[in-house]
């Protein structure tokens, strides 16, 4: 059904599914003191905005708003459909405690409450 729309519908199409996607998403990649916008994220890679992507490679962290989620590595880039795809090789996640040395149980108390004498 596409291929009997003018072109300028077709363009103007296309730009609103980029710009609904942008609106939709708080996520963001910060490459140094450069932040781009995510399109689309899943298992294996993120998604921006073709026109203003560069071709990144190496570190970037991942942020959902001001909360910082994944460290990763990108080795992969590709251009598809208005979107610069890229893949990673891996990602770590981001904690917001240091990690523990020693398994907590569940039922362990939240909080110690001192004894008065």
């Amino acid at each position: 059904m596409s291929e009997y729309l003018p072109e300028a519908v077709r363009k103007g199409l296309e730009d609103a599914r980029v710009a609904m996607l942008r609106r939709s998403s708080k996520l963001c990649i910060h490459d140094g003191d450069a932040i781009h916008r995510v399109l689309r994220l899943w298992d294996g890679g993120f998604s921006l905005d073709a026109k203003t992507a560069p071709r990144l490679r190496g570190f970037v962290d991942l942020y959902d708003g001001s909360r910082h989620l994944y460290k990763c590595l990108i080795v992969n880039s590709r251009e598809d459909e208005g979107e610069r795809i890229y893949e990673f090789k891996w990602n770590t996640a981001v904690s917001d405690r240091p990690a523990l040395d020693f398994l907590r149980s569940d039922d362990a108390p939240v909080a110690l409450i001192p004894r008065f004498l």
